[in-house]
């Protein structure tokens, strides 16, 4: 987009930059009781992982306390959070997860 002065000598050109949206990272959190197959099957069906990286995200938890499943959009992420939580309340397994601005 370019502006023009009232005496029509052309100015520097003007450019707009619309920055990115945050993006959130979605964690599944540690508790002594999920079992990890479960784990593992949430990862599989709700962030598309093959069972060999679903495997590795759950030791990850296991290990570590908490395990990056993926990286979204704020209502993309928000939406996973959902569904995974209401996923192990239905499966009765007090698996967390939450996200955080990355």
């Amino acid at each position: 987009m370019t502006k023009q002065h009232q005496h029509g000598s052309l100015l520097e050109a003007e450019r707009t930059r619309v920055a990115p949206p945050p993006m959130y990272r979605v964690l599944l959190l540690n508790d002594d009781f999920t079992p990890m197959e479960f784990v593992i099957l949430v990862l599989m069906k709700f962030f598309s992982m093959d069972r060999e990286q679903a495997t590795r995200i759950m030791l990850k938890v296991h290990n570590e306390g908490r395990g990056l499943c993926g990286i979204y959009p704020k209502d993309v992420a928000a939406t996973k959070v959902e569904q995974v939580c209401t996923f192990a309340r239905d499966h009765q397994h007090p698996l967390a997860c939450v996200m955080e601005e990355n």
